[in-house]
């Protein structure tokens, strides 16, 4: 007897100080058997020895090299054929472009392989692709589900299998869908069903079939043997219908798996018990034998395009020939060339197959009907009505009509097509007798017009005239529009038509410029001032800019003549507004406001109504002692005198009026009124008011008490003269020469005094400038004097752009004037002049008149560009598509914003049109943002919502850490995913939502995770239960057992030697991992290695 080593914590305590005792080691046996225990070597198995012989490295060397395999290239290449019958874009003059070639390069950018497409003789399609394997593989998978018309079957296994056919995370189930190109379905862990779906092409269901049935075969616990039998020969040993075959699983018991014709395998696959297997592999190798012995082959050449005659609907012809002689009908592949069709059977009865291939190639026939393209749809009938009743009494004739020729071609046994032909050709003969169509031509710019709003327009005139009015779509960029009908009815909806088209033709659109502060009056509180202007005017169509825009510009639109009279009539509300718009400043003393509004506003409302201004008074906390008077010029003045007058009759209060050159009155005034100011304080408050700045009046207004009023005078005209005596005039230059006998220095300067003459036309003092010295000097000095001489010289700019050049708070023209150094003096806007005043020195002035036409024309080609910017359109899109077009915090919408340069305004929550988006900016831009929003919109409205069951307790998994795990899925299938709310009716229930196609794969691909998922949590709620069994605490468990006994081994090292058993509480002996190992001290120092 070995002996046994029990490894736990208490056991290697034990062992720090040597081995266990032998009674211990005994007493331990009672508690499990020794056979049962594995031993030290086969728990843990050790290393193999290094072979130290110099013969062995060289062994090793060369099974090394010999390993190596020659390098291959990473680039592969694949031809795949769609049959005719399978294509789904089969109109031939569209080959190479259309929809089949935007699938192709959807393909081959989603992919990474190259697609070359081609059609053979039969008009099938071959598709060569080229690249990766990965790559050529997900191809052909996109080719098939896209290119190709798809069929479904379903294949039965035991469901315990169905596990083994998804594999590892699914990977089986994807690498089975790429190699057969089809989309396969395995059922729910909780349905009973054990039936897999496969959808794809007919090829791609018989190998994906083949290959599961080989999966369940080999998971098959029963036996499995495999068969080799030449591919001929399967046709007898199935039998036809695979009745043969059936009948030997049934006699046998024995499952056999017979790979379909177009699986290029030749292996037969027999599963079930040992005795059932030998006796099927025994009955088909006799039928392989007998019949290799016995059956005969003949060649035949049967024209290609009948071989799918011959092979019939799901090859039940083939079968059929089958059953009824018992000869195999062999037909080349359909990408082959070839037109041989080999028999292969007993010799006596080829004849009678051979009479049956020929009845079967010669038993259908093609034939046309000629028939305008435009009578097609008429044929077919609403929703197919028409046709539908023509195929369910002749179901095997097949019916292609081709967009754009006059033809029908019918295709089918020969007596049903001539009868269908018949009936079509009667229907033809019909409609022709009493129908019409007409084309007009209408530029593509005024269809949208044409349909109105919703269709409206274009609803109406297909009721009033019963007729059918195709209109080109916007991309198509054509300007015919189809009307078909009743001969009548065209007639009149093309009379119709025309003479709206003739209508919009003669409309014009017409941009006015009105400053936007005017914009709100003129649309008046709720609209009701611009409402009676639009019921003025009903079919001129008004369009204000946007507030946001800050842009003066108000479109008209409509017949020429009514734009006309709308504008002329808006220019006159405009030019209303501005002569109402005068306004003045009336200084009134504080203590004599409540005076002047009266009882309970009396005063104020009377002079408001007889006047027809608008009088406004400071706030009684303000400090400002203005009243604002707004309206006709002369009303103002009106209004502002029997004011003054209410305030005179209350105060001895006086008025004056003192002439000052108006040139001075900046200068009195001093910065932002310092110097005025202070003159009003120091007099006891009087009021001194100066003209409007550039209107030239000289006299100023001083008012309030008599003596204040006189003092403030004298101060005003001392302050002045003082401003006169200051500055520099031009008037005269007086030159007076130095007496002769007076000594001249050489500086210029004389001893003497110079003294004017006595003249009383002379000008004052302060207004000449007296120059002495030598006289050649003298005149230098009055040259250059004249030339400090401010000059001014006048600019024509139009009215309406001053405002652009004085800016800001006057920023613009500041700006000029520091840069050219002049004063530019700009009129004041009640003028309406067009000229500007330059004034500065003689060599600045023409830098700045350049400077200034320059800006001008900035600001017209700005005004252009502007007219231009705002263009505006509007597109109706259901405001349920509204957040996805806007995109995640704005993304989708910002990058189309930004990439067409344009403003798209949604709708507020309060507007009546929720479905009206506006587009604002260059026209081409606008047009562009458009579409590419109908793109969206299109691709959203083809896009499906799918409901699902997937177990709640899969879901957060499903959703990952910060809904990491489905973004990927979403990203990855392009779907939008709805997990359920917490409290919701059903918590299982998932949303998908998006393109047919993909929501399948997500669903496929969630049900999988679901499946996989759940294994995991079968398997943790399991031992949850054991680890938590009912009737007790896990503590009181624990107790219960005792100490663990840990790892059990035989024959352990320290069993057998004197060795000490590894102490597990040691770093040393059981380090952890990503932890520094303590290492032991030494006398000499760390090791080194």
């Amino acid at each position: 007897m070995s002996s046994v080593a029990v490894l736990t914590q208490e056991s290697f305590n034990e062992h720090r100080s040597g081995l266990l005792p032998e009674q211990s080691i005994s007493g331990l046996m009672s508690f499990c058997e020794e056979d049962a225990l594995p031993t030290y070597k086969e728990a843990f198995p050790p290393l193999p020895e290094k072979a130290a012989s110099p013969e062995g490295t060289q062994e090793t060397a060369n099974a090394w090299t010999s390993k190596i395999r020659p390098l291959k290239s990473s680039i592969i290449t694949q031809v795949f054929h769609v049959p005719l019958e399978e294509r789904k874009y089969k109109d031939i003059n569209q080959f190479g472009e259309g929809d089949q070639a935007k699938v192709c390069v959807d393909i081959m950018h989603k992919t990474g392989a190259h697609l070359e497409l081609s059609l053979a003789k039969d008009q099938g399609l071959s598709i060569m692709v080229s690249g990766k394997l990965d790559a050529v593989m997900k191809a052909r998978k996109e080719i098939v589900s896209r290119l190709q018309t798809q069929a479904s079957a379903t294949v039965g296994i035991p469901k315990e299998h169905h596990r083994f056919v998804i594999g590892k995370n699914g990977e089986k189930l994807q690498e089975l869908e790429l190699k057969t190109a089809t989309k396969i379905q395995i059922p729910r862990p909780d349905d009973p069903s054990n039936q897999i779906k496969i959808s794809g092409t007919k090829e791609g269901l018989e190998k994906a079939k083949h290959e599961i049935l080989l999966i369940s075969a080999e998971q098959d616990k029963r036996a499995v043997e495999r068969v080799n039998i030449d591919k001929v020969y399967h046709p007898f040993i199935t039998g036809a219908y695979n009745k043969l075959v059936g009948e030997m699983t049934q006699e046998t018991g024995a499952r056999i798996n017979v790979p379909p014709p177009s699986v290029n395998k030749t292996e037969i696959v027999i599963t079930g018990e040992k005795e059932q297997v030998a006796l099927a592999v025994a009955m088909i190798k006799k039928i392989y034998e007998d019949k290799k012995k016995n059956a005969t082959t003949i060649a035949v050449e049967v024209k290609k395009s009948q071989h799918k005659y011959v092979i019939g609907p799901k090859g039940n012809t083939l079968q059929e020939i089958l059953d009824r002689t018992g000869v195999s009908v062999e037909i080349p592949p359909s990408d082959s060339s070839s037109e041989t069709v080999i028999l292969r059977g007993e010799p006596d009865r080829l004849g009678q197959a051979l009479t049956e291939v020929y009845a079967k190639a010669n038993s259908y026939t093609v034939s046309s009907v000629s028939a305008p393209s435009w009578l097609h749809r008429f044929i077919i009938g609403k929703k197919g009505q028409n046709l539908a009743k023509i195929t369910q009494q002749m179901p095997k004739v097949h019916i292609e009509f081709t967009e754009g020729e006059d033809k029908i071609t019918l295709e089918g046994p020969t007596k049903d097509v001539q009868m269908v032909q018949s009936q079509i050709e009667a229907i033809v003969t019909d409609l022709v007798s009493r129908m019409d169509y007409a084309e007009i031509s209408v530029d593509p710019k005024f269809h949208r017009h044409l349909i109105g709003k919703g269709g409206v327009n274009i609803n109406r005139i297909k009721e009033l005239h019963k007729v059918t009015v195709r209109i080109p779509p916007d991309n198509e960029k054509s300007n015919l529009i189809r009307i078909e009908g009743d001969p009548q009815g065209v007639q009149e909806a093309k009379k119709e038509l025309l003479e709206l088209a003739s209508r919009m033709e003669n409309e014009r659109t017409k941009d006015l410029i009105i400053e936007q502060r005017f914009h709100r009056a003129i649309i008046g509180q709720k609209g009701e001032k611009i409402k009676e202007v639009r019921d003025k005017f009903p079919e001129v169509i008004i369009n204000f800019p946007d507030p946001a825009q800050k842009s003066d510009i108000v479109q008209l639109r409509g017949p020429r003549n009514e734009v006309e009279k709308c504008s002329k009539f808006m220019q006159k509300i405009v030019a209303e507004m501005v002569e109402n718009s005068f306004s003045v400043s009336v200084p009134i003393f504080k203590q004599f406001h409540r005076n002047i509004i009266g009882k309970g506003g009396s005063n104020i409302k009377k002079i408001r109504e007889e006047t027809n201004t608008k009088i406004d008074l400071p706030a009684e906390n303000s400090n400002s002692e203005m009243i604002v008077i707004t309206g006709k010029k002369a009303n103002c003045e009106a209004a502002r005198n029997r004011i003054l007058a209410i305030q005179k009759e209350l105060a001895n209060i006086t008025e004056i009026d003192v002439s000052i050159p108006s040139k001075l009155h900046n200068s009195l005034i001093g910065s932002k009124g310092r110097l005025v100011r202070s003159i009003m304080e120091e007099c006891g408050g009087v009021h001194i008011h100066f003209p409007t700045e550039g209107s030239g009046i000289d006299k100023v207004t001083i008012r309030g008490p008599v003596e204040e009023v006189e003092k403030a005078k004298q101060q005003l005209l001392a302050l002045a003269e003082e401003k006169v005596c200051m500055n520099v005039s031009n008037k005269k230059l007086n030159f007076s020469a130095p007496p002769a006998e007076a000594p001249i220095q050489e500086n210029g300067e004389a001893n003497g005094e110079v003294k004017e003459p006595v003249d009383p036309n002379a000008p004052k003092k302060c207004d000449v400038i007296v120059i002495s010295g030598r006289k050649e000097r003298c005149e230098a000095a009055e040259e250059a004097l004249k030339a400090l001489v401010p000059v001014t010289i006048e600019v024509e700019v139009p009215f309406e752009l001053h405002r652009y050049i004085i800016g800001q708070k006057g920023s613009g023209i500041r700006k000029m004037m520091d840069e050219f150094e002049v004063n530019i003096q700009v009129p004041a806007p009640e003028q309406q002049s067009d000229k500007i005043s330059i004034t500065g020195l003689a060599n600045h002035l023409d830098r700045a008149k350049e400077g200034l036409l320059e800006r001008v024309k900035e600001l017209q080609a700005e005004q252009e560009d502007r007219a231009l910017r705002s263009f505006k359109l509007t597109i109706t899109v259901d405001p349920k598509y509204h957040p996805k077009i806007i995109g995640r915090k704005g993304a989708i919408i910002t990058n189309i914003r930004t990439e067409h340069d344009v403003n798209i305004q949604f709708p507020e929550k309060t507007d009546e049109n929720q479905d009206q988006i506006t587009i604002t900016g260059y026209e081409h831009k606008a047009i562009a943002a458009r579409d590419a929003i109908q793109a969206i919109v299109n691709e959203l409205e083809e896009m499906i919502s799918e409901n699902i069951t997937l177990d709640s307790r899969v879901h957060a998994r499903i959703i990952g850490a910060r809904g990491k795990g489905i973004r990927k899925i979403m990203d990855e299938f392009k779907v939008d995913l709805r997990f359920p709310q917490s409290g919701a009716a059903d918590p299982n229930l998932v949303t998908v939502i998006g393109r047919p196609e993909l929501v399948d794969e997500a669903i496929d691909h969630l049900l999988n995770l679901e499946e996989e998922y759940m294994v995991d949590v079968v398997e943790n709620e399991a031992k949850m239960a054991y680890m938590r069994p009912p009737g007790g605490s896990a503590a009181a468990m624990d107790e219960q057992r005792g100490p663990s006994k840990g790892f059990v081994v035989r024959e352990a090292p320290w069993t057998t030697t004197n060795e000490k058993a590894p102490d597990m509480s040691s770093s040393e002996d059981f380090p952890s991992f990503g932890a520094p190992v303590a290492t032991k001290t030494s006398p000499w120092g760390p090791k080194r290695f």
